[in-house]
Protein backbone atom coordinates (compact mmCIF):
# COMPACT_ATOMS: atom_id res chain seq x y z
CA UNK A 1 0.00 0.00 0.00
CA UNK A 2 0.92 3.40 -0.70
CA UNK A 3 2.01 6.07 1.79
CA UNK A 4 0.52 9.06 0.61
CA UNK A 5 1.70 12.41 2.08
CA UNK A 6 -1.97 14.62 2.27
CA UNK A 7 -0.75 17.94 3.66
CA UNK A 8 2.91 18.48 1.39
CA UNK A 9 4.74 21.75 2.66
CA UNK A 10 3.78 24.53 0.06
CA UNK A 11 6.96 25.83 0.50
CA UNK A 12 10.63 26.80 2.78
CA UNK A 13 11.05 29.19 4.99
CA UNK A 14 14.11 30.57 6.04
CA UNK A 15 15.00 31.11 9.98
CA UNK A 16 14.84 34.39 9.24
CA UNK A 17 11.63 34.21 8.33
CA UNK A 18 10.66 32.31 11.20
CA UNK A 19 11.84 34.47 13.62
CA UNK A 20 10.20 37.65 12.29
CA UNK A 21 6.62 35.88 12.20
CA UNK A 22 7.23 34.45 15.97
CA UNK A 23 8.45 37.51 17.32
CA UNK A 24 11.98 35.58 18.30
CA UNK A 25 15.81 36.95 17.64
CA UNK A 26 17.77 34.77 16.32
CA UNK A 27 20.61 33.51 18.71
CA UNK A 28 24.44 34.36 18.15
CA UNK A 29 25.90 32.42 15.15
CA UNK A 30 22.13 31.48 13.52
CA UNK A 31 22.30 31.09 9.88
CA UNK A 32 19.26 33.59 8.54
CA UNK A 33 19.36 31.72 5.57
CA UNK A 34 19.26 28.26 6.47
CA UNK A 35 16.00 26.71 5.13
CA UNK A 36 12.97 24.23 6.68
CA UNK A 37 11.27 22.88 4.52
CA UNK A 38 8.38 21.89 7.21
CA UNK A 39 7.03 21.15 11.04
CA UNK A 40 7.16 17.98 12.71
CA UNK A 41 6.80 16.49 16.82
CA UNK A 42 9.92 17.05 18.55
CA UNK A 43 10.54 13.44 18.37
CA UNK A 44 10.40 12.90 14.74
CA UNK A 45 12.04 16.53 13.99
CA UNK A 46 14.85 16.64 11.58
CA UNK A 47 17.12 19.43 10.21
CA UNK A 48 15.35 20.54 7.92
CA UNK A 49 12.10 20.33 10.38
CA UNK A 50 10.58 23.44 12.81
CA UNK A 51 9.57 22.28 16.15
CA UNK A 52 7.66 23.81 19.09
CA UNK A 53 8.57 23.20 23.15
CA UNK A 54 6.03 24.82 26.26
CA UNK A 55 5.12 22.10 28.10
CA UNK A 56 8.07 19.99 30.97
CA UNK A 57 6.05 16.88 29.92
CA UNK A 58 8.03 16.53 26.59
CA UNK A 59 11.50 17.70 28.58
CA UNK A 60 13.14 14.03 27.57
CA UNK A 61 11.84 14.88 23.96
CA UNK A 62 13.19 18.18 23.73
CA UNK A 63 16.83 16.70 24.61
CA UNK A 64 16.92 14.57 22.27
CA UNK A 65 15.26 16.40 19.04
CA UNK A 66 17.03 16.72 15.88
CA UNK A 67 15.23 19.88 14.59
CA UNK A 68 16.55 22.30 12.85
CA UNK A 69 15.09 25.09 14.66
CA UNK A 70 12.65 25.33 17.80
CA UNK A 71 9.94 27.52 19.21
CA UNK A 72 10.44 27.58 22.85
CA UNK A 73 9.35 29.32 25.81
CA UNK A 74 11.86 30.79 27.71
CA UNK A 75 11.95 28.64 30.65
CA UNK A 76 13.18 25.57 28.76
CA UNK A 77 15.45 27.51 26.14
CA UNK A 78 18.66 26.51 28.53
CA UNK A 79 17.90 22.96 27.63
CA UNK A 80 17.26 23.25 23.53
CA UNK A 81 19.96 20.77 21.97
CA UNK A 82 22.71 22.19 20.45
CA UNK A 83 22.17 21.15 17.04
CA UNK A 84 19.13 22.75 17.47
CA UNK A 85 18.39 26.65 16.90
CA UNK A 86 16.51 28.23 19.94
CA UNK A 87 13.66 30.69 18.52
CA UNK A 88 12.33 32.07 22.24
CA UNK A 89 8.80 32.56 21.87
CA UNK A 90 6.50 33.85 24.80
CA UNK A 91 4.21 32.16 23.05
CA UNK A 92 5.65 29.04 21.46
CA UNK A 93 2.29 27.44 19.92
CA UNK A 94 0.91 30.40 18.88
CA UNK A 95 3.95 31.25 16.86
CA UNK A 96 3.57 27.78 15.44
CA UNK A 97 0.43 27.32 14.61
CA UNK A 98 0.96 30.34 12.64
CA UNK A 99 3.83 29.39 10.91
CA UNK A 100 2.30 25.95 10.00
CA UNK A 101 -0.51 27.88 8.03
CA UNK A 102 2.14 28.83 5.69
CA UNK A 103 4.11 26.22 5.38
CA UNK A 104 0.53 24.36 4.72
CA UNK A 105 -2.08 26.33 3.90
CA UNK A 106 -4.40 24.02 2.19
CA UNK A 107 -4.82 22.49 6.12
CA UNK A 108 -6.33 25.40 7.15
CA UNK A 109 -9.73 24.54 5.68
CA UNK A 110 -11.48 21.88 3.87
CA UNK A 111 -11.55 21.72 0.18
CA UNK A 112 -12.91 20.05 -2.41
CA UNK A 113 -13.45 16.37 -2.00
CA UNK A 114 -13.09 15.64 -5.49
CA UNK A 115 -10.51 17.36 -6.50
CA UNK A 116 -12.04 19.93 -8.90
CA UNK A 117 -12.88 23.62 -9.46
CA UNK A 118 -16.65 24.73 -10.21
CA UNK A 119 -19.49 22.42 -10.12
CA UNK A 120 -19.06 18.93 -10.76
CA UNK A 121 -21.39 16.52 -12.86
CA UNK A 122 -23.75 15.16 -10.20
CA UNK A 123 -24.25 17.87 -8.38
CA UNK A 124 -27.99 20.15 -8.24
CA UNK A 125 -28.20 23.16 -8.69
CA UNK A 126 -32.02 24.95 -8.76
CA UNK A 127 -32.09 27.30 -11.26
CA UNK A 128 -33.19 30.36 -8.58
CA UNK A 129 -29.99 29.36 -6.40
CA UNK A 130 -27.61 32.14 -6.86
CA UNK A 131 -23.44 31.58 -7.19
CA UNK A 132 -20.81 33.56 -7.43
CA UNK A 133 -18.15 33.53 -9.20
CA UNK A 134 -15.31 31.14 -8.35
CA UNK A 135 -17.66 28.60 -6.03
CA UNK A 136 -16.85 24.97 -6.15
CA UNK A 137 -19.78 22.29 -5.89
CA UNK A 138 -18.80 18.66 -5.47
CA UNK A 139 -21.30 15.56 -6.71
CA UNK A 140 -24.41 14.98 -4.82
CA UNK A 141 -24.99 18.33 -3.81
CA UNK A 142 -27.78 20.04 -3.93
CA UNK A 143 -28.89 24.13 -3.56
CA UNK A 144 -32.09 24.71 -3.25
CA UNK A 145 -34.28 27.81 -5.06
CA UNK A 146 -33.07 30.83 -4.21
CA UNK A 147 -30.39 29.90 -1.86
CA UNK A 148 -27.26 32.57 -2.46
CA UNK A 149 -23.45 31.02 -2.43
CA UNK A 150 -20.03 33.76 -1.73
CA UNK A 151 -17.50 33.17 -4.45
CA UNK A 152 -14.44 30.97 -3.20
CA UNK A 153 -16.91 28.79 -0.90
CA UNK A 154 -16.28 24.90 -1.38
CA UNK A 155 -19.71 22.91 -1.40
CA UNK A 156 -18.99 19.52 -0.13
CA UNK A 157 -20.45 16.16 -1.52
CA UNK A 158 -23.66 15.55 -0.87
CA UNK A 159 -24.12 18.61 1.15
CA UNK A 160 -27.65 20.07 1.30
CA UNK A 161 -28.26 23.79 1.16
CA UNK A 162 -31.65 24.72 1.64
CA UNK A 163 -34.11 27.56 0.30
CA UNK A 164 -33.25 30.64 0.73
CA UNK A 165 -30.36 29.95 2.49
CA UNK A 166 -27.46 32.47 2.19
CA UNK A 167 -23.84 31.55 2.67
CA UNK A 168 -21.15 33.89 2.77
CA UNK A 169 -17.44 33.86 0.89
CA UNK A 170 -14.18 31.74 1.10
CA UNK A 171 -16.69 29.18 3.29
CA UNK A 172 -16.00 25.40 3.20
CA UNK A 173 -19.08 23.14 3.81
CA UNK A 174 -18.31 19.68 4.81
CA UNK A 175 -19.54 16.66 2.77
CA UNK A 176 -23.31 15.16 3.90
CA UNK A 177 -23.81 18.93 6.09
CA UNK A 178 -27.38 19.64 5.83
CA UNK A 179 -28.29 23.80 6.70
CA UNK A 180 -32.01 25.32 6.37
CA UNK A 181 -33.41 28.32 7.62
CA UNK A 182 -29.60 29.49 7.71
CA UNK A 183 -27.67 32.61 7.39
CA UNK A 184 -23.81 32.11 7.38
CA UNK A 185 -21.32 35.13 7.15
CA UNK A 186 -17.41 35.27 5.84
CA UNK A 187 -14.86 32.14 6.17
CA UNK A 188 -17.19 30.56 8.11
CA UNK A 189 -16.02 26.05 8.45
CA UNK A 190 -18.56 23.59 8.78
CA UNK A 191 -17.04 20.14 9.11
CA UNK A 192 -19.07 16.80 7.84
CA UNK A 193 -22.40 15.96 8.84
CA UNK A 194 -22.92 19.46 10.74
CA UNK A 195 -26.79 20.01 10.95
CA UNK A 196 -27.50 23.29 10.48
CA UNK A 197 -31.18 25.00 10.85
CA UNK A 198 -33.44 22.07 11.76
CA UNK A 199 -36.58 21.97 13.93
CA UNK A 200 -35.95 23.06 17.78
CA UNK A 201 -37.21 20.85 20.51
CA UNK A 202 -40.11 22.42 21.22
CA UNK A 203 -43.57 20.77 22.56
CA UNK A 204 -46.60 22.38 24.86
CA UNK A 205 -46.41 19.19 27.33
CA UNK A 206 -49.85 17.52 27.84
CA UNK A 207 -51.95 14.48 27.86
CA UNK A 208 -50.77 14.74 23.89
CA UNK A 209 -47.82 16.98 23.54
CA UNK A 210 -48.44 19.81 21.14
CA UNK A 211 -45.46 20.37 18.52
CA UNK A 212 -44.70 24.33 18.56
CA UNK A 213 -43.88 25.41 15.51
CA UNK A 214 -40.08 26.75 15.11
CA UNK A 215 -40.61 29.86 13.21
CA UNK A 216 -36.76 31.47 13.35
CA UNK A 217 -33.58 30.82 11.94
CA UNK A 218 -29.96 30.25 12.57
CA UNK A 219 -27.49 32.86 12.31
CA UNK A 220 -23.98 31.49 11.99
CA UNK A 221 -21.30 35.21 11.57
CA UNK A 222 -18.32 35.71 10.70
CA UNK A 223 -14.54 33.06 11.20
CA UNK A 224 -17.24 30.61 13.30
CA UNK A 225 -15.82 26.93 12.59
CA UNK A 226 -17.74 24.53 13.50
CA UNK A 227 -17.33 20.32 13.96
CA UNK A 228 -18.38 17.42 12.88
CA UNK A 229 -21.81 15.72 13.74
CA UNK A 230 -22.87 18.75 15.73
CA UNK A 231 -26.12 20.14 15.32
CA UNK A 232 -27.33 24.00 15.72
CA UNK A 233 -31.21 24.16 15.84
CA UNK A 234 -33.43 26.84 14.48
CA UNK A 235 -34.86 29.24 16.92
CA UNK A 236 -38.32 28.88 18.00
CA UNK A 237 -39.36 32.66 17.54
CA UNK A 238 -36.31 34.31 17.92
CA UNK A 239 -32.97 33.41 16.29
CA UNK A 240 -30.52 30.98 17.18
CA UNK A 241 -26.75 33.28 16.93
CA UNK A 242 -23.56 32.08 16.75
CA UNK A 243 -21.12 34.83 17.02
CA UNK A 244 -17.88 36.03 15.50
CA UNK A 245 -15.00 34.04 15.70
CA UNK A 246 -16.83 30.91 18.33
CA UNK A 247 -14.70 27.69 17.71
CA UNK A 248 -17.21 24.42 18.25
CA UNK A 249 -16.08 21.14 18.40
CA UNK A 250 -17.39 17.78 17.18
CA UNK A 251 -20.95 15.92 18.71
CA UNK A 252 -22.26 19.39 20.59
CA UNK A 253 -25.51 20.06 20.69
CA UNK A 254 -27.33 23.85 20.59
CA UNK A 255 -30.77 24.05 20.95
CA UNK A 256 -33.24 27.04 19.93
CA UNK A 257 -33.01 30.37 20.43
CA UNK A 258 -29.52 29.67 21.76
CA UNK A 259 -27.25 33.21 21.74
CA UNK A 260 -23.65 32.11 21.50
CA UNK A 261 -20.98 34.96 21.85
CA UNK A 262 -18.18 36.24 19.97
CA UNK A 263 -14.56 34.39 20.04
CA UNK A 264 -16.12 31.51 22.26
CA UNK A 265 -14.81 27.65 22.32
CA UNK A 266 -17.24 25.46 22.98
CA UNK A 267 -15.73 21.35 23.60
CA UNK A 268 -16.83 18.03 21.98
CA UNK A 269 -20.12 16.48 23.62
CA UNK A 270 -21.64 19.85 25.35
CA UNK A 271 -25.29 20.20 25.83
CA UNK A 272 -26.84 23.96 25.76
CA UNK A 273 -30.45 24.01 26.67
CA UNK A 274 -33.02 26.55 25.09
CA UNK A 275 -32.71 30.09 25.55
CA UNK A 276 -29.17 29.90 27.09
CA UNK A 277 -26.84 33.18 26.05
CA UNK A 278 -22.75 32.81 26.59
CA UNK A 279 -21.89 36.47 26.39
CA UNK A 280 -18.12 37.05 24.39
CA UNK A 281 -14.98 34.35 25.11
CA UNK A 282 -16.75 31.86 27.34
CA UNK A 283 -15.29 28.41 27.14
CA UNK A 284 -17.03 25.19 27.92
CA UNK A 285 -14.82 22.42 28.60
CA UNK A 286 -15.74 18.76 27.28
CA UNK A 287 -19.61 17.20 28.07
CA UNK A 288 -20.75 20.14 30.12
CA UNK A 289 -24.40 20.46 30.27
CA UNK A 290 -25.93 23.72 30.25
CA UNK A 291 -29.72 24.01 31.01
CA UNK A 292 -32.04 26.29 29.93
CA UNK A 293 -32.81 30.46 29.84
CA UNK A 294 -29.80 30.91 31.90
CA UNK A 295 -26.64 33.29 31.12
CA UNK A 296 -22.94 32.78 31.16
CA UNK A 297 -20.81 36.19 31.65
CA UNK A 298 -18.44 37.16 29.25
CA UNK A 299 -14.92 35.56 29.30
CA UNK A 300 -16.25 32.54 32.00
CA UNK A 301 -14.76 29.10 32.12
CA UNK A 302 -16.77 26.17 32.93
CA UNK A 303 -14.53 22.85 33.73
CA UNK A 304 -15.22 19.75 31.56
CA UNK A 305 -18.10 16.92 32.18
CA UNK A 306 -19.50 20.14 34.73
CA UNK A 307 -23.44 20.65 35.16
CA UNK A 308 -24.83 24.34 34.92
CA UNK A 309 -28.01 24.92 36.19
CA UNK A 310 -27.72 28.80 37.44
CA UNK A 311 -26.21 31.97 35.92
CA UNK A 312 -22.56 32.58 35.65
CA UNK A 313 -20.77 35.84 36.35
CA UNK A 314 -18.62 37.35 34.23
CA UNK A 315 -14.43 36.07 34.69
CA UNK A 316 -15.58 33.34 36.56
CA UNK A 317 -14.03 29.81 36.57
CA UNK A 318 -17.20 26.96 37.63
CA UNK A 319 -16.70 23.24 37.64
CA UNK A 320 -19.03 20.51 39.35
CA UNK A 321 -22.21 19.03 39.55
CA UNK A 322 -24.42 21.47 40.13
CA UNK A 323 -21.68 23.53 39.00
CA UNK A 324 -20.15 26.15 41.50
CA UNK A 325 -17.10 28.60 41.77
CA UNK A 326 -13.65 26.37 41.63
CA UNK A 327 -12.34 27.04 45.11
CA UNK A 328 -15.84 26.00 46.63
CA UNK A 329 -15.71 22.91 44.11
CA UNK A 330 -12.34 22.00 44.92
CA UNK A 331 -12.87 22.15 48.51
CA UNK A 332 -16.14 19.79 48.34
CA UNK A 333 -14.15 17.30 46.78
CA UNK A 334 -10.76 17.57 49.30
CA UNK A 335 -13.63 17.27 51.93
CA UNK A 336 -14.97 14.36 50.71
CA UNK A 337 -11.86 12.67 50.09
CA UNK A 338 -10.78 13.44 53.40
CA UNK A 339 -14.15 11.86 54.88
CA UNK A 340 -13.65 8.89 52.61
CA UNK A 341 -9.97 8.15 53.89
CA UNK A 342 -11.11 8.52 57.31
CA UNK A 343 -13.90 6.21 56.88
CA UNK A 344 -11.87 3.36 55.45
CA UNK A 345 -9.43 3.95 58.42
CA UNK A 346 -12.06 3.33 60.67
CA UNK A 347 -13.41 0.32 58.83
CA UNK A 348 -10.27 -0.95 58.88
CA UNK A 349 -9.84 -0.69 62.57
CA UNK A 350 -12.79 -2.40 63.01
CA UNK A 351 -12.08 -5.04 61.47
CA UNK A 352 -8.47 -5.47 63.27
CA UNK A 353 -10.44 -5.64 66.57
CA UNK A 354 -12.82 -7.99 65.96
CA UNK A 355 -10.87 -10.17 63.82
CA UNK A 356 -11.40 -12.77 61.26
CA UNK A 357 -14.75 -13.93 60.28
CA UNK A 358 -14.50 -17.89 59.91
Amino acid sequence: MSDPIFFAAAADLTLAEIATVAGASLPEGADPDLRLAGAAPLESAGPSHLAYMDNARYGDAFAATRAGACLVSPRFAARCPSGTVALVSRDPYRAYATLLGRLHPDALRPGSQFGARGVAPGAYIHPEARLEEDVTVDPGAVIGPGAEVGSGTVIGPNAVVGPGVRIGRDCAIGAGTTLSHALLGNRVILHPGVRLGQDGFGFAMGVTHLKVPQIGRVIVQDDVEIGANTTVDRGASRDTVIGEGTKIDNLVQIAHNVVIGRHCVIVSGVGISGSTTLEDYVVLGGQVGVVGHLRIGRGAQIAGSSNVNRDVPPGSRWGGTPAKPVRAWFRELTTLARLAERSGKAQADDEARDGPIV
